[in-house]
């Protein structure tokens, strides 16, 4: 198996995650913060679009989806368009406040092609390219992706949690 058929099969377990989650689900219970401090569905949907987003487009040599097609104006938050919700306070996580799970759902999807287009192309060799020397040692381009893969499965299996809850505990898996 090459190295690129795992990274799709990895990442392409994320969509289906996403789409229970957000399949029915009232926009008040999308935007729910299960207790005064926590993170909502929304949030945590939006954040880990936002963060794959953010981390593969500049490796893959493209804009982010967020701003090219427009996903910013169209889900319409009061954030500064770079932000991906890394560090968010209380009151950040606050604003987060969508109106339908369609919309993020649309955004998820479109991050997600482009993910998926990047890997199916490469090579053991093109995982083994720093791509960031701030770190010691510095960060490769695979390292880099698993590090992204586990961040957005962390918050889908959250989301799903919080879905969970909210239906009485019939989500299913």
């Amino acid at each position: 198996m090459e190295p690129s058929d795992l990274l799709i099969d990895a990442f392409g377990r994320l969509p289906g995650t996403i789409r229970r989650v957000l399949h029915d689900l009232p926009v008040g219970q999308l935007n729910h913060r299960p207790y005064p401090e926590g993170n909502s569905i929304a949030w945590l949907i939006w954040h880990l679009a936002r963060v794959e987003d953010a981390q593969i487009a500049p490796m893959a040599g493209h804009q982010q989806a967020w701003t090219e097609e427009g996903w910013a104006s169209r889900v319409g938050l009061p954030l500064m368009v770079e932000d991906t919700g890394y560090g968010h306070t209380s009151e950040e996580v606050a604003k987060v406040q969508v109106q339908s799970a369609e919309v993020l759902q649309g955004y998820y999807d479109a991050v997600s092609a482009r993910t998926v287009a990047f890997v199916s192309g490469l090579t053991p060799e093109d995982l083994d390219q720093v791509v960031d020397t701030s770190w010691d040692p510095p960060v490769t381009l695979g390292v880099r992706l698993i590090s992204s893969l586990a961040d957005c499965l962390e918050h889908a299996g959250q989301a799903a949690y919080i879905r969970g809850m909210l239906a009485g505990g019939s989500m299913g898996s």
